[in-house]
């Protein structure tokens, strides 16, 4: 029963990893990740190219970047996003930086108070292919109505190994958050991934 647990969950890793969902939403949400001094790194970037696209198509009218900072760091991951995002021509009044949350956890409990209290309910997500499942999971247990589009670029999604790891990752996260509704992402996720 275990063995397929485990192997039933990575397989819906890997499945919704694959949906590229761009119905009209609230909001897009960015999930935050590292930042160098307010210059993102290439997971954070590739994920602010994924919303920029989605914004320009008109999928939401809002763009939430999220996550805290690190200690020493003078940025918020959020900061960096929206610093990114208003350099590219996302004007800054379309722009909600929510800079709470070190993890994906408290970061979408802080991202659905700040959407919530704005009179909305649905987000589309962006996030890397293999965290969408559990950060959708997550953003609907926070009370969002969320799907998920990932991005398909950056030093996750490069090689057949690179995927492998984070696959088994997320699916030991997501099954560690179903059993304890906690954050893993210091046990099973590179500090990289928010």
């Amino acid at each position: 029963m275990g063995v397929l647990l485990v192997f039933g969950t990575a397989f819906r890793v890997w499945q919704v990893a694959r949906i590229d969902d761009r119905d009209k939403a609230d909001v897009v949400v960015v999930l935050g990740a590292a930042q160098y001094s307010g210059k993102p790194s290439k997971v954070l970037e590739a994920r602010l190219r994924q919303a920029k696209a989605l914004y320009d198509q008109d999928v939401a009218e809002y763009v939430v970047t999220s996550g805290g900072r690190q200690e020493g760091d003078r940025f918020t991951e959020a900061e960096a996003g929206r610093n990114w995002l208003m350099k590219r021509g996302v004007p800054g009044d379309r722009i909600i930086d929510v800079g709470q949350g070190n993890d994906t956890l408290g970061t979408l409990k802080a991202v659905a108070v700040e959407v919530k209290k704005r009179g909305w309910s649905t987000a589309v997500i962006v996030s890397d292919p293999w965290h969408s499942l559990r950060a959708r999971t997550m953003a609907g247990d926070a009370g969002l109505d969320a799907w998920t589009s990932p991005t398909h670029t950056g030093p996750i999604v490069q090689t057949r190994e690179t995927q492998a790891k984070y696959i088994l990752r997320e699916t030991a996260a997501l099954l560690y958050y179903r059993a304890t509704k906690a954050g893993a992402d210091r046990i099973a996720i590179d500090q990289e991934v928010g």
